[in-house]
């Protein structure tokens, strides 16, 4: 047992997720993800990924899954040359709100209707709401590209919301995911891979959720839609998943070490 890692764990699970919340607007402790902390690194990922690539976004449609409530990443692909961004976050999302730096920094992508700031929506479209339901409704531009980053991780029906995202992609469309695999107590990136499914589920997974998804389980997932799934492994920690192998269940091994190390993937995935 681990006192260090069981404690705040167990304290994170029973936390009221308003309150965790809180704690990440104000940066105590709980970090939210790349989008929210840091929209413009979020941006240059994307934008370094595409050029490397050789993936043009020219006046292309770009859904963000899970864009964090700030704006900067989606105005910063625009102004990279892309026509339009769809911001797609949960149901229970807090209300959208536009920055006073945003509208600063961004005012060509935004609108004033009724004494209020909104997004234009010719450039700028945002739903809070649970992208499986999203998908049913036939008002739904599709997109060319499908984009989030630190999202796949925290969901709790991947194979259900990778049919969604896919009935929301052009039949060109292509697919790109920054996935981060570690336990997110950073100090101990696989811990939670010691852990039974009911010890896991009734104890120690925080309110934000990790599916403890591997590689091979997200390659299923994306393969039973997508033609063509490429999963490239962007950061790795071989040194902590030796000390912790022995204690890993068997269930979250593949027998390939590479990929059991991997921290950070990219999920690239096409339908054609």
């Amino acid at each position: 047992m681990n006192p260090a890692y069981l404690i705040p764990r167990i304290i994170r699970h029973f936390m009221p997720e308003t309150l965790a919340e809180w704690m990440k607007k104000k940066k105590i402790i709980i970090k939210a993800g790349m989008e929210t902390l840091e929209p413009l690194a979020a941006a240059q990922r994307y934008l370094k990924y595409f050029q490397q690539s050789e993936i043009t976004i020219d006046s292309k449609t770009i859904l963000i899954f899970g864009y964090g409530g700030n704006f900067t990443t989606a105005c910063e692909l625009l102004n990279a040359g892309a026509q339009k961004i769809i911001l797609c976050e949960r149901e229970d999302f807090p209300a959208l709100h536009i920055s006073n730096e945003a509208l600063v920094q961004y005012p060509q992508y935004f609108i004033r209707e009724q004494d209020t700031d909104q997004p234009d929506p010719s450039r700028l479209l945002c739903y809070h709401q649970d992208i499986r339901a999203l998908a049913k409704r036939s008002d739904v531009e599709k997109a060319d590209l499908i984009i989030s980053s630190s999202v796949f991780e925290h969901l709790d029906d991947v194979e259900g919301i990778t049919t969604a995202l896919f009935k929301l992609t052009k039949p060109t469309g292509l697919h790109l995911h920054f996935v981060d695999l570690r336990d997110h107590y950073f100090k101990y990136p696989f811990e939670m891979l010691t852990f039974s499914s009911s010890t896991w589920k009734n104890w120690l997974n925080p309110t934000s959720n990790l599916n403890r998804y591997r590689i091979p389980q997200y390659r299923a997932a994306f393969e039973k839609h997508f033609h063509s799934v490429a999963i490239t492994i962007l950061e790795s920690e071989p040194h902590a998943f030796a000390v912790k192998k022995d204690k890993i269940r068997t269930e979250f091994l593949s027998g390939d070490d590479v990929l059991d190390c991997a921290t950070i993937i990219a999920i690239k995935a096409t339908s054609q």
